[in-house]
């Protein structure tokens, strides 16, 4: 296997794993969680797992990408900052919901803004690199 198949690979694993991880985090919310969180934390909970879910999917299809156009740094550098927004935006609301922490919320906007900046590294190599 080639080092560039291996990015593409990898991005592939933690696509994967990421979305199993939604489901089970889903799961555990809708099953487990109900009735011990008050409708508010069970609604930043869900909020976690909808924002996981949606950006395991940008991380799959950022794999399915890297295979394309194996050379894309800019693929690359989006893949990596979906994963810290998915650890930051999605980890934090989760920590936050279970803990009842509240100060824990001064991180999810970094993860948000790791979101943003995946989706336009993701845009500028449409821009630059698709062609």
């Amino acid at each position: 296997m080639t080092p560039i198949f291996a990015k593409a690979n990898g991005v592939l694993q933690a696509a994967a794993l990421s979305a199993c991880l939604a489901v089970v985090f889903g799961a555990f919310g809708a099953h487990g969680l109900k009735p011990h969180l008050d409708v508010q934390m069970m609604q930043t909970y869900h909020t976690a797992v909808q924002y996981h879910f949606y950006h395991s999917l940008a991380l799959l299809a950022n794999a399915i990408l890297l295979k394309l156009y194996v050379d894309s740094t800019l693929l690359l550098k989006s893949a990596f900052l979906f994963v810290i927004g998915i650890v930051l935006f999605s980890g934090s609301l989760y920590l936050m919901a279970l803990s009842g922490i509240r100060w824990l919320g001064i991180i999810t906007p970094l993860g948000g803004l790791s979101f943003i900046m995946a989706w336009l590294c993701l845009w500028f190599a449409a821009v630059k690199e698709f062609r």
